[in-house]
């Protein structure tokens, strides 16, 4: 999961309402099963002490769901009488729950959200591509982008003439040009729509050609897939089947290549070394001291997590900045935290790992993990 939607709430200080509720409504009798959680909801914000302007606004904005179209559920968070955060959720919580704390509850939001990266898909041929964003629950188009127009007389064999060489020579060239600007509009667009993955759907020969043009680290998160055009003749059953598939591989190779790397550095610290003395960390970090370390220091590149975990509800001791975080109320003084405050461990490391630009994954159950539920995969080793 990658944090960045986070930042709103880490730019203002607590205490914060955090809200996860179901708000599906695909039964006949969906209004009044909704009605009694929002009365649930109300009351359990009331006994967490939720000051009365910040329980009003946040009954307010579940007023507002529409009555279709809703996602399964909801997180909210709110501040000072304000829903700063409302966060669609892949799958319903399993409970309506309310918390207030110095910190938002964000914790949950690492199963609830889903671990499959929206996508920006490209349409591609030989005149442009049409573009569309895919994520949990829908696609929806972006625009296109247009290259120069040609038309291709569909002609392979040897020229008969000087002209159609030219004319021939002239097509290619506008072609390799479009290639070229399709994918300079993925790398513009990918960044300001949040996408984690890119899918080149389309002629396969245009596509392996914005793929080529592509630089290297948007190559690395970029898929293609035989079904879809711009005319759209494909069955968009089958597309929505071959993108969905493609987003869970993508899901499930970024886990496993992770997981790797941890086991790998946990099990041969310091081997880089010649030294037979363990004289440093590996390339990952285990067990509460060491994982938020590496985060609080932004040296862990992927927080793993393992939700149940035993160190993820440990109390730590937190100051009012992102990075001031430590297992030890002196700890924390010593780090010029005049009044350390308690707050729990992962909502404080996704805090931490937030404003490092870190992206955390979610061990599932049956899956061995990092001891404790937390671990880290690092970025540089000491």
């Amino acid at each position: 999961m990658d944090l960045g939607f986070l930042k709103p709430l880490f730019t203002r200080q607590g205490p914060w309402a955090s809200v996860y509720i179901e708000t599906t409504r695909a039964t006949e009798d969906a209004q009044k099963i909704q009605q009694l959680r929002e009365r649930a909801l109300a009351s359990q914000l009331i006994d967490a002490d939720v000051d009365g302007y910040t329980v009003r606004a946040i009954m307010n904005h579940l007023l507002q769901e529409p009555v279709s179209g809703a996602p399964p559920g909801r997180a909210l968070f709110a501040a000072g009488a304000e829903v700063v955060l409302d966060v669609p959720l892949a799958r319903p919580p399993a409970a309506t729950d309310a918390s207030w704390s110095i910190l938002p509850h964000v914790a949950p939001l690492a199963v609830l959200k889903g671990d499959q990266p929206d996508c920006l898909i490209a349409f591609v041929d030989r005149t442009g591509a049409d573009l569309e964003l895919c994520d949990d629950r829908q696609r929806r188009r972006l625009g296109e982008a247009r290259g120069r127009a040609w038309q291709d007389r569909g002609h392979r064999g040897t020229p008969e003439d000087r002209q159609e060489w030219h004319y021939r020579h002239k097509v290619e060239n506008a072609w390799e040009e479009t290639a070229g600007i399709i994918a300079a509009e993925l790398v513009r667009r990918m960044p300001e729509t949040g996408a984690g993955l890119i899918v080149l759907a389309g002629d396969a020969r245009e596509r392996h050609a914005v793929h080529h043009r592509l630089p290297e680290r948007v190559r690395a998160v970029t898929v293609e897939i035989d079904g879809g055009s711009r005319a759209r003749g494909t069955s968009e059953e089958v597309l929505d089947r071959q993108i969905r598939q493609a987003r869970e591989k993508f899901a499930r190779d970024r886990l496993d290549s992770a997981l790797d790397r941890f086991r790998t550095g946990r099990g041969r610290p310091g081997e880089h070394r010649e030294s037979t003395v363990d004289t440093g960390p590996g390339e990952a970090a285990e067990g509460m001291p060491a994982v938020l370390d590496a985060v609080r220091t932004h040296q862990a590149a992927t927080l793993l997590l393992t939700p149940g975990g035993a160190d993820a509800g440990r109390e730590v001791w937190i100051g009012p900045g992102a990075d001031e975080v430590a297992v030890q109320r002196g700890q924390a003084k010593a780090m010029g935290v005049a009044k350390p405050e308690r707050a729990r461990a992962d909502d404080a490391l996704l805090r931490s790992a937030a404003a490092a630009g870190c992206e955390v994954l979610v061990v599932p159950e049956g899956v061995a993990g990092p001891a404790g539920g937390l671990g880290a995969v690092l970025r540089w080793t000491m």
